[in-house]
């Protein structure tokens, strides 16, 4: 008894191998396709504020170990409900950090309809952006979401997308990785000028405009700090002219020869900077301050992405 018993045991045992193989091969040689994204299911695209429109791409990928012997169809609608359940699980009740729906009219989606040909891997949406009016201080989605296809398999996990407009320019990107190392003198009225080391982030506001703050002002990520403290330099070619963001109290002083407020692209004979100088007088507080400074960033102008090059360049300070 104990001879069958066992040997029913090994049969069954070697069934079960056998049919867990079968699901492993099936698993491996199946194809399923998604939104090409991060673990988030956000996928970031910068766009130039420079141009007046861009051309990103919206991406899936298909998977298996084969290659599809048929074409695939996918269709998409844009589904609001995916940016207010992001803006839940991330800010909860932060309302002032809730990303947005990007407006319609900054955008125009090529087609609902994505096909994956058969033996591709890949396949694409075009979607052209027209980035002017947009905020550095925004999220802005185009959210979509499959809702049928033909053929094959869908990966739930990869079936909604979070499609992020990001806007640059040529001196910042909206994303803060803009910062520039800041030499100073910084005058009190009334008292000496004191050396003022540290760091500016820029930000991008138009194609020839971006955001920093004034002096050593200490930066938030909020508007009532920008409001009260932030400058905008527009850019002239060369020539800057210096601005209040909004309630800033603030006066370009031209005439200095060391600080003529200028932009150029200045090298020191092995590296490549994005280079400000700059005078002004702010007030904040009741207190007014003298500022001049040198903001410098270092960049390569070989990069793909670069838009400002070496022509006109000059030798640093």
């Amino acid at each position: 008894m104990k001879i069958k018993y066992t040997i029913l045991i090994s049969v069954l045992l070697i069934l079960s191998a056998c049919s867990d193989h079968q699901v492993f091969e099936d698993e491996q040689y199946k194809n399923v396709f998604g939104f090409v994204s991060n673990s988030d299911n956000i996928q970031s695209q910068m766009f130039s504020l420079t141009n007046d429109e861009s051309t990103g791409y919206v991406s899936f990928s298909m998977g298996g170990s084969t290659k599809t012997s048929e074409d695939v169809t996918i269709n998409l609608v844009e589904d609001s409900t995916l940016v207010n359940d992001y803006n839940k699980n991330t800010y909860d009740q932060e309302v002032e950090n809730y990303a947005k729906v990007l407006p319609k009219k900054n955008y125009d989606l090529s087609s609902l309809q994505c096909t994956i040909k058969a033996g591709d891997t890949n396949g694409i949406v075009p979607v052209t952006i027209r980035p002017e009016g947009l905020s550095p201080d925004t999220t802005y989605f185009i959210p979509l979401r499959v809702v049928s296809y033909q053929k094959y398999e869908a990966n739930p996990n990869k079936s909604t997308l979070l499609y992020h407009v990001r806007i640059r320019n040529k001196w910042a990107k909206d994303d803060g990785s803009s910062v520039y190392t800041m030499a100073a003198l910084r005058k009190e009225l009334g008292a000496s000028e004191i050396n003022m080391p540290g760091s500016v982030v820029m930000y991008p506001l138009s194609s020839n405009s971006v955001r920093i703050m004034a002096g050593n002002e200490s930066y938030s990520a909020s508007i009532e700090t920008f409001n009260k403290s932030a400058l905008i330099l527009q850019i002239d070619s060369k020539k800057v002219t210096i601005l209040p963001y909004k309630d800033m109290k603030v006066k370009q002083l031209d005439g200095d020869s060391d600080y003529p407020n200028t932009f150029a692209v200045t090298t020191d004979g092995y590296n490549y900077y994005k280079t400000f100088l700059l005078h002004y007088q702010y007030e904040v507080d009741n207190t007014v301050y003298e500022m001049k400074e040198e903001l410098r960033l270092q960049y390569n102008p070989d990069d793909a992405n670069e838009e400002l090059k070496v022509e006109n360049t000059t030798s640093g300070k």
